[in-house]
């Protein structure tokens, strides 16, 4: 029996309020933008036609209705997203410098997003996906952190690959030693991880991404990509590495970038039609090629579920 879906994806649904510069007045203006990692990668995903879910919950409110209607309007499945009277959609304001790099700060105290119970998880969704994709964002509270460990189970239990973005953002964790800990518990379940240069020595202790990838494949992880930002990125599997160099972009909001990398990434995969096993080296560069792909064509524009790339855009770039 063939999968309902190839990606469901749980965790945060959120809005990014990002720097649209100042108002007549000289007042800062954000923008109103769909965001949350998990969501993005699907919306990649969604893109090339993958059948693609949701698993997560927003506020009753009118951001989270919002999202709801932007994720089914790329194309997702929004039958395990909850619209929770009882706690506001969680935002995130996001400045951005001159190089389009940004600096958060989060209204998530608590936020939709970390009030998922297990209870609420959509087991069908999660027994019938080729891919479950996870993030690290919802291991930060209860009760979402005990929803993601029993959805990662589930899903493995039903033959699903296990996919895990371990994204740090500092603002929301007591501590390092803590978000290190947390980060962590996911490593042993995951077969396919991504994570940045920035956060190999917070999962691994091993700041040099080729050594930290190492560590990864030693705990089980059957294929590990680390992103080097202008530099590409490093895909390593158990019999070897290569480095996977960045398509040239003229980035102008960096937002979503490592997200549109690892949906191209997950699509490319899933199209080998290969467990991640029984990925070669040359395999994984090719995914990391497919995900660079999109990625230096979502910096080009604003915003992350909008800024996701069409496959002639991409293939164009291939």
């Amino acid at each position: 029996m063939s999968a309902a879906f190839d990606i469901v994806a749980l965790g945060e649904l959120l809005i990014d309020f990002t720097d649209r510069g100042l108002s007549d007045s000289g007042m800062q203006l954000f923008e109103r933008n769909p965001g949350g990692a998990p969501a993005n990668v699907l919306s990649a995903a969604a893109r090339f036609g993958r059948r693609t879910a949701f698993i997560g919950k927003v506020g009753d409110d009118m951001h989270g209705r919002f999202l709801r209607d932007t994720l089914a309007a790329a194309g997702i499945d929004t039958s395990g997203l909850l619209l929770s009277p009882d706690v506001f959609t969680t935002l995130a304001f996001v400045a951005l410098d001159g190089r389009g790099e940004r600096h958060f700060s989060f209204a998530r105290k608590p936020g939709a997003d970390t009030c998922l119970r297990p209870d609420e998880l959509d087991m069908p969704l999660l027994r019938s996906t080729r891919v479950l994709h996870v993030g690290s964002l919802s291991l930060t509270d209860e009760p979402a952190r005990s929803a993601t460990l029993a959805a990662v189970r589930a899903a493995r239990q039903a033959g699903a690959i296990i996919s895990y973005d371990p994204n740090y953002r500092a603002a929301l964790w007591p501590d390092e030693a803590t978000a290190a800990a947390q980060m962590r518990t996911l490593l042993p379940l995951a077969d396919v991880v991504k994570l940045s240069d920035e956060e190999t020595a917070l999962l691994t202790d091993a700041a040099e991404p080729a050594e930290a990838a190492r560590r990864l494949l030693a705990q089980g992880v059957s294929c590990a990509a680390v992103t080097l930002g202008e530099k590409g990125a490093l895909v390593v599997v158990r019999d070897g590495m290569q480095i996977v160099p960045a398509f040239p972009s003229d980035p102008v909001d960096t937002t979503g970038a490592g997200d549109s990398f690892w949906g191209g990434f997950l699509h490319r995969m899933l199209a080998l039609n290969k467990q991640p096993a029984a990925l070669t080296v040359s395999d994984a560069a090719d995914c990391a090629r497919w995900g660079s792909a999109v990625a230096a064509c979502c910096i080009t524009r604003r915003g992350a579920i909008p800024a996701m790339p069409s496959p002639q855009e991409v293939l164009a770039l291939l």
